[in-house]
């Protein structure tokens, strides 16, 4: 399997994990009783479980694109390389988002989305000039 599917495995791992700490943090937050019922409260997390709610959000906003490109590139043959180096670029700055968003670190946690950004941004570059 090349990098950029490791990469794509380990950063659907990370979606199950961004998943299950959001989800169970606010559990923790609301209770078992509002969480298996209908939740026509509305309620909102809040503190840790916000933070990790947001965190959450903000990998599906890049995962798609992140997806997609690895696939592209597969599909054009052009794996390793340039595309290879921002897929683990990508997937480096997307673990380390998630404990410094959760602990609120402000300026590593945006450093974090950075790098995973100029990941995908090298990624993509790969594949147009593959394309």
């Amino acid at each position: 399997m090349s990098v950029e599917f490791w990469c794509l495995f380990v950063a659907m791992f990370l979606g199950l994990v961004h998943l299950s700490a959001a989800s169970f943090a606010f559990k923790g937050q609301v209770g078992n009783s509002y969480t298996v019922g209908p939740r026509d409260e509305d309620l909102s997390p809040q503190g840790l479980a916000g933070r990790l709610d947001r965190a959450q959000r903000n990998f599906l906003e890049t995962f798609a694109i992140f997806a997609a490109a690895v696939l592209m590139s597969h599909a054009l043959g052009k794996e390793g390389g340039l595309g290879a180096a921002g897929a683990l670029i990508y997937t480096a700055g997307r673990i380390a988002f998630l404990p410094l968003y959760a602990v609120g670190v402000r300026w590593f946690r945006t450093f974090s989305w950075n790098l995973a950004t100029l990941g995908l941004v090298l990624l993509m570059a790969d594949v147009a000039v593959a394309a």
